[in-house]
């Protein structure tokens, strides 16, 4: 590395949020810029580690090679960075903006100290290469005359047509909602994703020659058997869009909605639709309960907190996690060890906003819902109590109700992100009589082939909810497979014959 003691003598340093006051009059990402003098510092932290766990499978599941980028954006050979970045990934300006990087969670300097900040190196390579003019539409040379169908404009069918469309296969992408971009467009609050960056991107892919096709919902107004006909192959990329639902009394009560059909409509507000005010859910002068702990429930943290809620409050099936990956919880099996991503307290940038206008930790843990009730319909009150979480004979944890601890709060608005259970089956998945697995998610073998020859699977709807990370590796690993099954070989990734 370029200064091999950089990682004793400098300190881990990221971008500045906005103060809290200001960011939350608009929907702008939160972040300030981060200057360069500053970044190359950063990368000088990168250690000659002799085995990089940052791009092994518990780190990137891209395999980028970081310590090679640090270095050079440590030197200053930022173009060379960029090529080597997009060796691995085509879309950094999405992983660098929302990846949760358990690529620092695997950094070995994050043993013992605070780990490298790759996903603000990592970010500001593409962003340095967009401002330089460096990144421009790159179509193929040549055509092969295949023909792929992808369905799903996410982070995995993106990642899926950017390969096969360089592979030389024409590509065309379908979408059921009115834009392109999936979850990154419709599921990602502005605040973490200015939806312009994906707009940018969905440019150069349309420059390359990639067909996008929007209000297209494959299995009901597209049917599935003219794909079959019209296309060499098809690849599904839907996500993993079957909420799991809260079966409690009460829960027909107006008022109270799932994540997903509550973040799309601020969304589009944002984009300059007119959404009119018996469609839209507005959770301004209510009193807000969010359930479930994860991402999204601190994307919908966010959004009730800009659109003016009177109070919020989330809350947590699950004990409060650990503030660190101390031994103890290693050895006690309360948090993996490293290099493993940990179960660890994160505060976002939602609950920091969230904890400053309320005073206090808006987040209560060990708390199960028992029911809601309401007036005229409406929801009015929660009704939870407070759970003990203890291991059972066969060491797995369990959870017993805490006797008394009942209670009630003011409910205006509840918001249900209890997470995803498997792709939906009434599209193409069940129109194709594919095989699930045990989850109901789609069943591939090895080379992303699903059991009717000729369709490909990848992202969250083969493997289940994950991370955005995961979703582009995915479609990259499906798009060599398709290449290797339409020419017989593939030279995409590491290369592939068939025949």
């Amino acid at each position: 590395m370029g200064k091999p003691t950089g990682f004793k003598e400098i300190n881990r340093e990221t971008p500045s949020r906005r103060a809290v006051k200001l960011r939350l009059m608009d929907w702008n990402e939160v972040y300030n810029e981060f200057p360069d003098d500053k970044l190359r510092k950063q990368g000088a932290r990168c250690m000659d580690c002799g085995v990089p766990f940052c791009n092994s499978s518990s780190g990137c599941p891209l395999g980028n090679v970081i310590p090679e980028w640090n270095d050079l954006v440590f030197r200053d050979r930022w173009r060379e960075a960029l090529d080597m970045l997009l060796k691995t990934n085509n879309f950094p300006e999405f992983t660098g903006r929302v990846c949760p990087a358990p690529c620092e969670e695997a950094c070995v300097l994050g043993i013992n100290n605070k780990p490298v900040t790759i996903k603000n190196i990592e970010l500001s390579i593409i962003e340095h290469a967009f401002e330089n003019g460096w990144i421009k539409p790159r179509p193929p040379e040549k055509r092969t005359g295949k023909k792929v169908a992808i369905v799903g404009s996410g982070p995995a069918g993106l990642a899926a047509a950017a390969q096969l469309n360089k592979a030389g296969h024409r590509v065309t992408v379908f979408e059921r909602a009115d834009r392109i971009g999936g979850l990154l467009t419709y599921g990602i609050p502005n605040f973490k994703l200015e939806k312009r960056v994906v707009d940018r991107r969905v440019k150069i892919m349309r420059d390359e020659g990639i067909h996008f096709l929007t209000n297209a919902n494959v299995g009901h107004n597209v049917k599935v058997n003219d794909l079959r006909r019209d296309f060499d192959a098809i690849v599904l990329c839907g996500g993993s869009t079957k909420a799991r639902e809260l079966d409690v009394p009460g829960r027909n009560l107006l008022g109270i909605h799932l994540a997903m059909d509550f973040l799309p409509l601020q969304n589009k507000r944002n984009l300059g639709d007119r959404i009119g005010d018996r469609e839209m859910i507005d959770a301004k002068d209510k009193h807000v309960i969010i359930l479930g702990g994860g991402d999204t429930g601190a994307d919908c943290l966010g959004t009730v907190l800009r659109q003016g809620c009177k109070s919020v409050q989330q809350f947590e099936l699950l004990p409060r996690p650990l503030d660190s990956r101390s031994p103890e919880a290693v050895v006690e099996g309360t948090v993996k060890p490293w290099p493993e991503w940990p179960m660890i307290f994160r505060t976002s940038s939602a609950h920091e906003e969230a904890n400053e206008l309320a005073g206090k930790e808006i987040r209560d843990f060990s708390i199960n819902t028992k029911a809601f009730s309401g007036e005229n319909g409406v929801v009015k009150k929660l009704h939870g109590v407070r759970l003990e979480w203890s291991k059972d004979h066969n060491g797995r944890f369990a959870m017993k109700e805490i006797p008394a601890s009942e209670f009630e709060l003011d409910c205006d608005l509840c918001l249900l992100a209890l997470g995803f259970v498997h792709p939906e089956h009434d599209g193409p998945v069940g129109q194709l009589g594919l095989k699930l697995d045990s989850r109901g998610n789609v069943q591939c073998d090895d080379n992303y082939a699903t059991s009717v020859p000729g369709v490909f699977a990848a992202g969250d709807v083969r493997r289940g909810q994950s991370l955005i990370v995961w979703a582009i590796s995915e479609g990259r690993q499906a798009a060599q497979a398709v290449d290797a099954f339409l020419m017989g070989y593939s030279d995409l990734g590491p290369e592939i014959r068939l025949f």
